[in-house]
């Protein structure tokens, strides 16, 4: 048995202290200061933040690796790097590209998701495959010449692994492929990079699509007459995710879009390779791209993803809206794990659940980070 004491505990509803977290591999119990077991190891906090672990839902790469370079060197730099911003589970996040860069990718993280359970880096959780059945009106910086219509026996063929699929529904001709996903597989279909209308965005959350890739970014706006993709995933039950760099989405809108989405709200990173690295020229998924302050571009000036790191995107929020801390860390773990389907064993400090634990100063930098009950990273 194991005790984190005299910690400030973020649970999913509140913030307690005088309190100590027990846990082996999983959560055992949240008990007074004075009721720590006497042959506990103990681990003193010293009045820093006790969290559930992060989970990023959406993230391309780290320190220079690429999701898409479909190695096992590139993903251990990958998870051996995110470990130290809390994230203890992610989904590796493919680009759109040639099927056989898609497929080494998949099968690459495939081969690792139960090895990774044991390395001092993040867990794989799956993959998020971020097209490539896209809308080219849309495409932001995915490379329009793999672009390809949606297709149902790709997703099952690789349901085992993949947690999510971004797709643009309107895209596929009556929906007959994102129908098939939803009944054949587990596969989250999601709508992104997308030009659909409102009518159509609608209509696909009702057979099947149930989240929202980076909302706001790479999807139809939202306007008085047409409220497009942005107006289907405020105004339906889907979840969406919140590229929380400050750049991609106006922080004006943070406290907009939690009062709407709530629990259906998803922070994201869509870290590209140049995350945690210093400015410069870059490459993601073969294409150039520059690094410079917290944004990312092609060499066209199109905006490409982040080079956010999940725990401060966290405190981003935290810092630009009235969202209370606890919320804001929700939406960094159990709402992302309810998202894919594992809520009920990851994403809070709940009884019974893993034993995905962050420790972090009073400004949500991390600390330690312990993964199934193991310090996988300490500061």
């Amino acid at each position: 048995m194991k005790a984190i004491v005299n910690g400030k505990l973020i649970l999913k509803d509140r913030i307690v202290e005088g309190k100590a977290l027990l846990y082996t591999d999983v959560i055992e119990g949240i008990v007074d200061a004075d009721k720590v077991p006497a042959d506990a190891e103990i681990i003193d906090a010293a009045g820093k933040y006790v969290a559930p672990g992060l989970i990023d839902l959406h993230i391309h790469g780290y320190l220079g690796k690429d999701v898409c370079d479909g190695s096992v060197e590139s993903m251990k730099t990958i998870c051996e790097g995110i470990v130290k911003n809390g994230v203890t589970g992610f989904l590796p996040t493919t680009m759109t590209g040639g099927m056989d860069v898609i497929i080494k990718a998949l099968e690459t993280c495939r081969s690792l998701m139960e090895e990774s359970k044991t390395w001092n880096g993040t867990t794989i959780l799956g993959v998020h495959a971020e097209g490539p059945f896209i809308n080219t009106k849309k495409k932001g910086a995915q490379n329009p010449e793999y672009i390809l219509v949606p297709s149902a026996e790709f997703v099952k063929e690789y349901a085992d692994v993949i947690r999510i699929i971004s797709l643009a529904p309107e895209m596929d001709v009556d929906f007959k492929e994102i129908t098939k996903m939803r009944k054949e597989t587990d596969v989250v279909v999601s709508m992104g990079h997308t030009d659909a209308d409102y009518e159509t965005a609608m209509a696909s959350t009702n057979v099947g699509v149930r989240h929202a890739t980076h909302l706001f970014n790479a999807m139809s706006p939202l306007a008085h007459r047409n409220p497009g993709v942005v107006g289907a995933a405020l105004n339906s039950d889907v979840t969406v995710e919140l590229i929380v760099d400050t750049f991609h989405v106006n922080p004006a809108l943070y406290n907009m879009v939690y009062k709407l989405k709530g629990d259906k709200l998803c922070f994201i990173t869509d870290c590209l390779p140049a995350g945690g690295l210093p400015e410069g020229e870059y490459t993601l998924g073969g294409q150039k791209f520059v690094s410079k302050g917290i944004e990312c571009r092609l060499p066209d000036g199109t905006i490409a993803g982040s080079i956010l790191a999940l725990n401060k995107g966290v405190w981003n929020v935290y810092t630009n809206s009235d969202i209370p801390l606890y919320e804001c860390v929700n939406c960094a773990s159990l709402n992302p794990a309810n998202a894919i389907g594992i809520g009920n064993k990851k994403g809070s400090l709940e009884v019974g659940k893993d034993a995905d634990i962050i420790i972090t100063d009073c400004e949500f930098n991390v600390e330690k980070t312990i993964i199934g009950g193991t310090v996988r990273y300490g500061a």
